[in-house]
């Protein structure tokens, strides 16, 4: 039998073939493409051919070994992923098994809910340098010369001439916007920030906040308070309660710092609220007009309002965590315990 006869009588068998497992299937390979497999043959007899065949022939070899190879991932496709898996085609070199599951660390989760509450009331999210000079961490901000913020022992400096430091808060990005954008802005600042502090259960030298800023015509008082009530009800729950006691910050006047309450029905809420039931989660207040006049805004015309809170802290609030450390120091123990949130 001539060889192209003999082809097209091998390649009507080969479209025919089915398989019953993953073995039959390595076996049709080797008894077809392996070292001594009839493609072997195929080819030698490919080479004794005339040479005004050959063009034809080829075309038909490279069709039947095109349809050798359709027909092995057919089977392969078809057979259990267990007998593919014992099969002798199964790469060896690969890694065997899926990775495990990982899990967003916490501090990821709790900014992703709070970033995402903020904007469905309207804010959008800006960012800034990490790395600041000293007008858009203090100065801008009404911070004194004098300002205990400013000493070496809460700041960590750079540079000192001109002052360049790594940002103690993100409000130096309300600087950088209040000075690019016209008012109207409702926006906030997420990001890490510095403080050259001991690290301790309740401190660390770096962490994360979140600042919110709204300037606008006729913003009051009241527009904030209803801002972060609002807020602690996304967040906390539709029941929450807050309060807001006076305090005092550079850039705010009137300043203050917002409760929530927590509840004292287990000896933990007791401990952690030292028997008042509230907790503070942040700070807040109007922006001070000095604040607005320093960014080139028309503080006759224009009011608004800004608060701030620890990513941190907000978080071991949420999941009852007891030592702020546990933040940074990857064990897995700890991050486990958080699979399966997002």
């Amino acid at each position: 039998m001539k060889l192209k006869e003999q082809i097209q009588s091998w390649l009507e068998e080969v479209e025919a073939k089915t398989f019953s497992s993953a073995d039959d299937v390595e076996q049709f390979r080797i008894d077809w493409l392996g070292r001594k497999g009839r493609m072997k043959d195929v080819m030698a007899a490919f080479k004794e051919s005339p040479n005004e065949e050959k063009r034809e022939l080829g075309k038909l070899i490279n069709q039947f070994k095109q349809s050798i190879e359709s027909r092995i991932a057919a089977g392969l496709a078809a057979g259990t992923s267990d007998a593919i898996e014992e099969s002798a085609v199964h790469d060896w070199t690969r890694p065997d098994g899926g990775a495990p599951a990982g899990a967003h660390h916490p501090l990821s989760v709790v900014r992703r809910e709070i970033i995402g509450i903020l904007e469905r009331m309207g804010f959008v999210v800006s960012e800034g340098p990490e790395i600041e000079d000293d007008w858009h961490v203090f100065s801008g901000l009404n911070f004194p010369e004098e300002h205990p913020a400013r000493d070496m022992q809460d700041t960590f400096f750079v540079d000192r001439n001109p002052d360049m430091l790594l940002r103690t808060h993100t409000s130096s990005v309300q600087v950088r916007e209040m000075a690019r954008r016209e008012p109207p802005m409702r926006i906030i600042m997420p990001g890490r920030v510095f403080r050259n502090e001991a690290i301790s259960a309740r401190a660390h030298c770096m962490f994360h906040q979140i600042e919110g800023l709204y300037v606008d015509k006729g913003v009051s008082f009241a527009d904030l308070k209803q801002t972060l009530l609002r807020f602690a009800q996304e967040f906390f729950g539709a029941d929450t309660k807050i309060r807001l006691r006076p305090s005092y910050f550079p850039f705010t006047e009137p300043s203050a710092e917002v409760d929530v309450y927590w509840g004292l029905e287990t000896e933990v809420d007791k401990r952690i609220t030292k028997g008042t039931g509230w907790l503070e989660i942040l700070g807040c207040g109007m922006v001070d007009p000095a604040v607005l006049e320093a960014a080139g805004i028309d503080s006759r015309e224009y009011a608004g309002f800004a608060f701030g809170m620890g990513v941190e802290r907000i978080t071991m609030l949420k999941y009852q965590i007891g030592d702020l450390r546990a933040f940074f120091e990857s064990d897995l123990r700890f991050l486990r315990q958080f699979q399966g949130q997002y």
